[in-house]
């Protein structure tokens, strides 16, 4: 035992060591975390925090009576109006925000800030102010529609190059309601157009 010495400081380093890695965890790791397994119990409540940026169908529907009965009949029925036209981007007031441990301050410094309102919430609120730009049918049905795969095979896909040779979508299809048909017609004036199976 005329060693023991070194066995005794190595313990007591490694004591040390465990009291030290306690009070940094007490300070780094949320007090929530493992609340519910090994998650942060106040994410939920985190996330609840942030603004609401989805208004819902029901917003666009309560001016565009005609569009949403349009499309309640079509094959985008299930698709929301801000899947295409894009987050409303309600407004809710700003809550304060209590002090947090030191994750919390340092993820607070690295996460990049909610960008301000768009101009969309202004036309939510008072339609006069600001009319949304009309999205752009060649970039955005090509979005879910060029073919891939990976996608189910009843879901419609075409090669864009090949069916739209840059006629945009709108000519031949309504947005609201794609299918080829009587009701269908492409966009504001357009009438409909026989097309083929690409």
């Amino acid at each position: 035992m005329k060693d023991a010495g070194h066995l005794f400081r190595f313990a007591g380093l490694f004591v040390v060591a465990f009291l030290v890695f306690l009070l940094v965890r007490g300070y780094v790791v949320p007090k929530t975390f493992g609340q519910y397994g090994h998650y942060r119990g106040a994410a939920i409540g985190d996330i609840a925090k942030h603004p609401v940026k989805f208004a819902g169908h029901q917003t666009c529907e309560g001016c565009h009576t005609d569009v949403a009965d349009t499309h309640s009949k079509g094959a985008h029925a299930h698709v929301n109006c801000e899947a295409c036209h894009g987050a409303l981007f309600q407004r809710l007031p700003a809550t304060p925000q209590p002090k947090g441990n030191l994750y919390e301050r340092f993820v607070a410094l690295i996460v990049p800030p909610i960008p301000p309102d768009a101009p969309l919430l202004l036309h939510a609120e008072d339609p006069t102010s600001v009319t949304p730009t009309k999205p752009d049918t060649l970039v955005l049905c090509a979005r879910c529609h060029t073919t891939s795969a990976a996608k189910p095979k009843g879901f419609p896909q075409v090669d864009p190059a090949e069916h739209m040779g840059g006629v945009p979508c709108e000519t031949c299809h309504n947005p609201h309601s794609p299918a080829m048909g009587s009701d269908s017609g492409g966009g504001a004036g357009a009438s409909p157009v026989a097309g083929g199976a690409k």
